[in-house]
């Protein structure tokens, strides 16, 4: 029977009081553990003062048989520890330990029973309050409860441990991991145990500046692991949630089998909150650069062009930027007779001018789906299926909608040029479709996508075609074949084309799409006649 009470003062009911105990302790020698306490007395200025409080000297009790009822608290005001570690800890330093256990250690011994031969470490404890058995005090008394007890053996071959759960008694109700309000008997009897059953759990790591030191280069190199190692946040985030999900497995582990604590709550959350620093930084920079890079696209490609470019990036715009053949429209747009106008106009007015013809080109080629490639001066380069084809006849379609959305713009910047005195500015659009080589092309200091080849080449020379004749837009033999369902054309022959040699190609001059009003198609060509005087000499064959 162990006595969590400290009875060091004589009894409030007599002398006759202690008399009754102290014989009590006489006739069961060995068999009652009395509480012994440690307290500090005084204040830091005027000076503290350590001492142990020990029963009662005219109980005349076996100091064998008394036992610390004091535990060493953590930083959070909880008891983890065994009694022993504030005996090695506090007690032992201040010369007060010899002599003093703990009353778990005191009651074992006086029960003859064995326990560890170190008794530091933390308490395993066995559940909340009311884990173990309470038996009020006042049924050893009322005869009758007395009576079913002894019958029942609820006593017998047992360690009993007397302590107060009364508030009245004293506000003897500790912290601990599985409450706020274990009362200090019952934190007594998980120590008791944890010392019975061998079952006391051990700090992997005793030093907390140690401890602290391993969590920080476990945390920063695991961090360091999964940056290095992956490069997609979402993927650095399940990594390291993984981690973290592993190493509070491995910690159950320790805890369960070998009553091993490892440091876990700080790694696991430092892990956990690395990866959603990483998620977090990640997608900020993700949303700048895809900010920043669909801004710069969206100058020379389609939104949705964009939006195919910017979803697969990971997959294909890598691949987009390596060498590769594609079969495209390529659309050339000249201004004619622009070194005139250029001599005409002050350069103030030559630039705002011709940027609000390109401005309106170039929203035409984006709106019918395709990809500004390069300026040339006043040309304008663009392609219809790269860096991504919708098919042959639908890349062929968008730039033959686009060729003509150009000629419509024109015409209403003509009528403002007009209106508002300015010269009135003329282009010449050739359309070829064929086999080019696209990439990422140009120096280590200046790069850009582009289409190289033998179709773009004819794009640009049949471009340069359309002066010879009153029409504003020619296509060639390999374009028309795609649409020829679709639109209205007059063919104007086969011509030999610079740098192709003999290698005659067949061009038409495009009229507009089957079954819409052609209105435009007059208005420009009585323009050029108008400008440009006769033609060349028309191979035409009939209008088709």
């Amino acid at each position: 029977v162990s006595v969590d009470l400290v009875l060091a003062d004589p009894s409030v009911y007599g002398p006759a009081d202690d008399q009754q105990l102290r014989q009590v302790l006489q006739r069961y020698p060995g068999r009652v553990v009395l509480a012994t306490h440690y307290e500090v007395s005084g204040t830091p200025a005027a000076g503290e003062q350590a001492q142990i409080v020990f029963p009662n000297p005219d109980f005349e009790a076996d100091p064998r048989f008394w036992g610390l009822i004091n535990f060493l608290r953590d930083p959070d005001q909880r008891v983890y520890q065994l009694p022993e570690n504030l005996i090695e800890q506090v007690l032992r330093p201040q010369g007060l330990a010899s002599g003093v256990d703990s009353l778990a250690e005191a009651t074992l011994r006086a029960a003859q029973l064995p326990h560890p031969a170190i008794a530091t470490g933390d308490i395993f404890f066995y559940g909340p309050p009311t884990t173990f058995p309470r038996i009020p005090f006042w049924h050893v008394l009322d005869p009758t409860n007395w009576a079913i007890h002894q019958r029942e053996a609820t006593f017998k071959d047992k360690l009993v441990l007397i302590g107060p759960l009364a508030n009245d008694l004293g506000n003897d109700f500790i912290p601990t991991p599985f409450s706020e309000t274990m009362p200090g008997v019952e934190l007594h009897a998980n120590a008791l145990a944890t010392l019975l059953q061998d079952r006391k759990i051990t700090q992997a790591v005793p030093s907390a500046p140690l401890r602290g030191l391993l969590i920080f280069l476990g945390v920063t190199g695991s961090g360091a692991v999964i940056v290095l190692q992956l490069k997609k946040p979402v993927s650095q985030l399940l990594a390291a949630l993984s981690l973290a999900i592993a190493w509070g497995l491995l910690s159950y582990a320790s805890f369960t089998q070998g009553r091993v604590i490892l440091p876990t709550t700080v790694p696991i959350v430092a892990i956990a909150l690395g990866g959603l620093s990483c998620l977090t930084t990640g997608t900020l920079n993700t949303q700048v650069e895809q900010r920043r890079l669909r801004q710069t696209l969206e100058r020379y490609v389609a939104a949705p062009i964009v939006d195919e470019i910017l979803t697969h990036r990971s997959r294909d715009f890598q691949d987009l930027l390596k060498g590769r053949r594609v079969r495209a429209a390529v659309l050339f747009c000249d201004i004619r007779s622009f070194t005139s106008f250029s001599l005409a106009v002050e350069p103030e007015q030559m630039v705002e001018q011709l940027n609000t013809y390109l401005n309106a080109m170039v929203e035409v080629i984006l709106d019918a789906g395709g990809t500004v490639d390069k300026f040339i001066g006043d040309a304008i380069m663009a392609e219809f299926g790269s860096p991504f084809s919708q098919g042959e006849q639908a890349d062929a379609m968008n730039a033959i909608r686009a060729a003509l959305g150009m000629r419509a713009a024109l015409l209403q910047l003509q009528e403002d040029w007009e209106h508002q005195g300015n010269p009135v500015l003329f282009n010449g659009i050739g359309i070829n479709f064929g086999e080019a080589i696209a990439g990422d092309i140009g120096s280590t200091r200046r790069r850009e996508y582009a289409l190289i080849g033998d179709a773009v080449n004819v794009a640009s020379r049949v471009e340069g075609m359309t002066r010879k004749f009153w029409t504003d837009i020619l296509i060639t033999q390999s374009l028309y074949e795609l649409v020829a369902d679709h639109v209205e054309a007059i063919c104007v022959g086969e011509h030999s084309l610079k740098g192709r040699g003999t290698n005659l190609v067949k061009l038409y001059s495009l009229v507009g799409l089957k079954g819409e009003e052609q209105h435009h198609y007059r208005v420009i060509h009585d323009k050029l006649r108008a400008l440009e005087g006769t033609p060349t000499k028309l191979t035409a064959e009939d209008r088709r």
